[in-house]
């Protein structure tokens, strides 16, 4: 026995099996199974299939064996033909009964949001690094088609609705009571959660605003006395400017325009002995010295031969 009398939920006899001799029930087959990581995590651990033929595929048959009954006598009584067409239209209708808003139990037909021409979601891509596709609750997370061009298609993920529209302030409202004492009203009282994060942002907005007042009112505001001809330089508290000035403090130079840097303690731009450009303008790599790039010419002194010089070099 797999339990006793007390945990027992059949309901209990006058006179048990014991004494009566009738109705013995069968030993309970009670089997230790050891599971591994994913036949733990299986959905579908532990399902009979011959219950599923016993009940769901019977249930079918005799609902489908009593509509061709009824169609029979149907036809027979009235000679009546079901038009093919008309058969067609009535499979293509994609149609569940759900329970509307009203009261008294009543039902609406509400149209399903795939129709039969649209491709399922686990058909868009058949390769085994696909997305994942969960069949029992017919949700794809990731992008089937991740390189297809985004004008081409019409289906990117779950996940890409879950973050749109309203989705975004949702998190947002979750993160901010799961912090809080109100975690428990976004699912006991969510208008209420509504209210309090409004009221929230609003107090946030104040705060914020009376801070920055007060830092304005401390330090001033440069960008508001800008305005008024204040020079920048003041305001910023430093300046490019530079002025010299003497042992008694008395300005000597205010500016460096008048004074021109050198750019190099070399001489710059010099063409000698009729060269188009300066020495050091081409590198011999077989060599590894510089010369002239107008010539290719590697000494110094020498007189420039142009593309002559070149040619020559060359045969």
């Amino acid at each position: 026995m797999s339990h006793d009398a007390k945990a027992c939920v059949e309901r209990p006899r006058k006179s048990g099996a014991r004494w009566t001799n009738k109705h013995i029930a069968s030993d309970e087959k009670v089997e230790t199974i050891e599971h591994n990581y994913a036949s733990k995590r299986d959905r579908w651990n532990g399902y009979d299939t011959a219950r599923y033929n016993r009940d769901v595929v019977a249930r079918y048959e005799a609902r489908d064996a009593a509509r061709k009954v009824f169609v029979v006598e149907g036809n027979e009584g009235s000679d009546l033909r079901v038009d093919e067409s008309e058969q067609m239209d009535c499979f293509g209708k994609v149609e569940k009964r759900v329970r509307s808003g009203g009261g008294g139990g009543s039902t609406g037909t509400v149209r399903n949001l795939r129709i039969r021409e649209d491709k399922a979601k686990y058909l868009l891509n058949l390769s085994a690094k696909s997305a994942h596709y969960d069949p029992k609750t017919r949700s794809m997370r990731g992008d089937p088609l991740p390189d297809v061009d985004p004008n081409d298609k019409f289906y990117w993920g779950d996940n890409r609705y879950r973050d749109s529209g309203e989705a975004g302030e949702l998190k947002q409202l979750e993160s901010r009571l799961s912090r809080g004492e109100e975690e428990h009203l976004l699912q006991a009282a969510p208008t209420q959660a509504e209210l309090l994060y409004r009221n929230f942002q609003v107090k946030r907005k104040e705060l914020e605003a009376r801070a920055k007042d007060e830092l304005l009112e401390k330090y001033g505001n440069a960008a508001a006395n800008s305005q008024d001809g204040i020079p920048r330089e003041i305001l910023l508290g430093q300046s490019e400017r530079q002025v010299e000035y003497d042992r008694a403090g008395r300005v000597v130079r205010e500016g460096c325009a008048d004074v021109q840097l050198p750019r190099s303690k070399y001489e710059e731009d010099v063409y000698i002995n009729n060269h188009k450009t300066v020495w050091g303008s081409w590198w011999k790599v077989e060599d590894h010295r510089w010369g002239f790039k107008c010539c290719r010419q590697t000494i110094r002194n020498s007189y420039c031969t142009g593309t002559a010089g070149i040619k020559a070099a060359e045969t």
